[in-house]
């Protein structure tokens, strides 16, 4: 086993394996060598190489996701940080734990025109747990610390000096990675080496001190009798449920809120929860109702005056306007992290686990008499009808290749889907319950997709079924440039020659600056991509090649897949308009 010369190095890898973050993603550089040496020749890590940094975060972000434990990347000094940036920020908002290791300069070659030099410091101050500056050894070239600075050196102490720069460095790192471990945000280290950087040793020469803060928060209870009689007295009350990772609800409450008349209970593909009388497709309810002549009575009968959040951040816009504008008498969220006003209207912050929470709550709530549930399922029945009456008559397009994919796929996988049109679209159907739903939605940006879904797919024994639209894959398709792809990895690409998602958005008008700066058309394809990377290609553009190669797809002949489903540009925001203006029947204006 090799070391690392250098202190600080040492100290950085000591803590890593001391706090048992495991799994470290590692871009190529020059000034991160003293990490990288002693990451790769440690038994204990599980080191990947991933030359995008862009991609590496993502990619350790996916395997985070699924693994529920912090991984690391780490990266050489200069711009290379920067590319980290895009990841942390979904990271952040995601509550996904990454530790960001970035090897930087000594502090006396920043900003003196020096190559690859930035400001590396506090470079993710608004999006990061804990910044964790480290000092620069002084026991390290010593020379050269003489030489450029020798206000570093103490009283003209090296070895003085050494110690406190070694105190303060395990005092940062226990902060960064305590923070990481238990708060699940992002947290970066930044770490300054002077050269040589290569040395290496075969037992290390610090001693670091470890704090392990493993103390889980105190969490709220016993005191919530005032919100009890408020939650039995209701009979409108409605429970909003974001992302989740699955399993991680207990059937036995999402049963009782189910089974109760006067909850309403609305999820997201990527809620991962089910229950039959859960209201799965929200804007199949929503949507409809803004086209109606009774439109402001209705909205006013769904109107809960308790909302009942938990889960990460919500998909649909449509939820989002109802509820800012008919807004609830009380709003309460419960997260161990953070809650967000996203309504306007949040009056409590319940800090619990939401299992905690129930099974304190739900076994002092009382069944109310209410005809809430009942209304609104009959709606949904109406929906539910409706959608099945327009596909059958839909042509080709991006409605109906959902449809058909979601028919198609095996049980017991994973889909990871892309942002923007592929996850909106995922909302309108039913999804199996026993396939699993992530997608990046703390910043909810199309970059990045491509590489989360890879590392899952590292990290899960599922099979992984990335579901992308174009300009997101194409965004991303330095995802496929490591050495990891598993055999059994798919990706749907559903390519509509550009964004179109901004044809169903208010304003868009049929330009030529709207086709260039918004829709950006173009007329790419990914066949030299998977011949490039090695992936099985196929492309299909109607709806019989499209169940023929749908029926093989899934299966593991060896190699990893790439369909790429080729839809009507022009047509797809019509067909997806006309779905909820057919939907929107008169006829659910004579309900009561």
């Amino acid at each position: 086993m090799k070391y690392s010369s250098i202190p600080s190095a040492q100290s950085v890898v000591l803590h890593c394996k001391a706090k048992g973050i495991q799994d470290i993603v590692i871009s190529p550089g020059s000034r991160n060598a003293p990490l990288t040496i002693s990451f790769t020749e440690d038994s204990y890590f599980n080191c990947y190489s991933i030359v995008d940094e862009r991609c590496a975060a993502f990619f350790a972000l996916g395997m985070a996701q699924q693994l529920q434990r912090p991984v690391a990347v780490l990266c050489t000094s200069g711009s290379a940080l920067l590319n980290y940036y895009p990841g942390i920020a979904e990271a952040f908002y995601s509550n996904i734990p990454l530790v960001v290791i970035s090897a930087d300069r000594p502090l006396y070659k920043i900003d003196i025109g020096d190559g690859q030099t930035i400001r590396q410091d506090h470079v993710f101050e608004r999006h990061i747990g804990y910044s964790a500056n480290l000092k620069q050894d002084v026991g390290h070239a010593p020379e050269k610390v003489r030489k450029y600075a020798p206000n570093y050196i103490e009283d003209d102490n090296f070895v003085g000096t050494q110690e406190n720069i070694q105190a303060f460095n395990d005092d940062e790192l226990n902060k960064a990675l305590n923070t990481v471990l238990n708060k699940k945000l992002p947290v970066h280290i930044n770490v300054p080496f002077e050269e040589p950087l290569y040395n290496t040793i075969d037992k290390p020469t610090v001693d670091p001190e470890f704090i392990f803060d493993n103390q889980a928060e105190e969490t709220e209870s016993g005191h919530w009798n005032e919100f009890l009689d408020c939650w039995n007295l209701s009979n409108r009350k409605m429970v909003l449920v974001g992302v989740n990772y699955p399993n991680s609800v207990e059937q036995e409450y999402l049963n009782q809120l189910g089974n109760d008349p006067s909850i309403v209970v609305l999820t997201e593909t990527t809620s991962n929860i089910h229950h039959p009388n859960f209201f799965p497709s929200i804007d199949n309810i929503v949507a409809p109702i803004e086209k109606l002549d009774k439109k402001e009575e209705l909205f006013e009968a769904l109107q809960p005056e308790i909302l009942l959040t938990f889960g990460g951040l919500i998909v649909s816009k449509k939820i989002k306007a109802f509820l800012r504008k008919y807004k609830p008498k009380m709003h309460w969220h419960v997260s161990e992290h953070r809650a967000n006003n996203t309504f306007y209207a949040l009056s409590h912050h319940f800090e619990n686990n939401i299992n905690h929470f129930f099974d304190e709550f739900l076994k002092s709530s009382v069944h109310v008499e209410s005809d809430y549930f009942a209304h609104w399922s009959s709606i949904k029945t109406h929906y539910l009808q409706r959608r099945e009456a327009y596909l059958k008559t839909a042509p080709f397009s991006d409605l109906l290749v959902f449809q058909r994919i979601f028919e198609s796929v095996p049980e017991n996988i994973q889909l990871q889907m892309a942002n923007s049109s592929a996850i909106r679209y995922a909302q309108l159907f039913d999804v199996n319950p026993n396939i699993e739903m992530f997608c990046n939605r703390g910043a909810s940006g199309i970059d990045g997709s491509v590489s989360t879904a890879i590392g899952a797919s590292v990290a899960t024994r599922k099979q992984i079924v990335m579901i992308t639209g174009d300009l997101s894959f194409f965004y991303d398709s330095n995802a496929l440039w490591n050495n990891y792809l598993r055999s059994n990895f798919r990706i749907i690409v559903i390519n509509n020659d550009g964004g179109g998602i901004f044809r169903i958005l208010p304003g868009q008008e049929e330009t030529s600056n709207f086709k260039t700066y918004f829709e950006t058309t173009h007329h790419l394809n990914a066949e030299h991509l998977c011949k490039m990377y090695g992936l099985e290609y196929a492309c299909v553009n109607e709806e019989n090649s499209l169940k023929n190669e749908l029926k093989e797809f899934f299966t593991d002949p060896g190699i990893s897949k790439l369909l790429e489903i080729r839809t009507p540009r022009l047509m797809n925001s019509k067909i997806l308009l006309g779905y909820f203006d057919f939907i929107s029947s008169e006829d659910i204006n004579h309900f009561h």
